[in-house]
């Protein structure tokens, strides 16, 4: 019923590709109303890496904001770069180092760093909560919610964490 396609163009940015998106596999569905096919988006999804990889153009904050350019993950939903014609978006997290409470503390440090900065828009609203966790899975769920740019709607971002060691 849904396939999932990697690197595709966001419906309206189109010069920007999401990471992974969601969409109807062979006939067309309806959800909420609206006629899906299969090459609607029905969920766009952004992956990052904990810790975020080290090079000149990468910032260590990026599942939140990169300071050097647009590829924040939560950046890119809440300034519409990624998902503008979404109300839900998920970021999924490859954690390759440390434990997810200990990334959960540092990237809620970093957005309560944001709040009042030189970066508008950003307040403690923007916080990641604790959805559930399934340790021996290895697999922790967090949540979001955030106004946005433009006079887009609010974006609620499910974070999927799936610990790699």
């Amino acid at each position: 019923m849904l396939q999932f396609r990697i690197e595709e163009p966001d419906e309206q940015k189109t010069g920007r590709k999401i990471d992974l998106i969601a969409s109807p596999c062979g006939p067309t569905i309806w959800i909420d109303g609206r006629r899906c096919t299969q090459f609607d988006t029905l969920l766009p999804i952004e992956c990052k890496r904990l810790p975020t990889p080290k090079d000149k153009n990468r910032d260590e904050r990026e599942y939140v904001i990169n300071r050097k350019a647009t590829t924040g993950g939560i950046q890119r939903f809440k300034a519409g770069d990624h998902g503008a014609a979404h109300s839900r978006a998920a970021i999924i997290a490859y954690v390759q180092a440390e434990t997810p409470q200990i990334w959960f503390d540092r990237l809620n440090a970093w957005i309560t760093e944001l709040d009042g900065s030189e970066h508008a828009g950003w307040s403690l609203q923007d916080l990641i909560r604790n959805e559930s966790a399934a340790a021996k899975a290895g697999l922790t769920m967090y949540r979001s919610q955030h106004t946005r740019a433009r006079g887009l709607s609010h974006i609620d971002i499910r974070h999927l964490w799936i610990a790699m060691k």
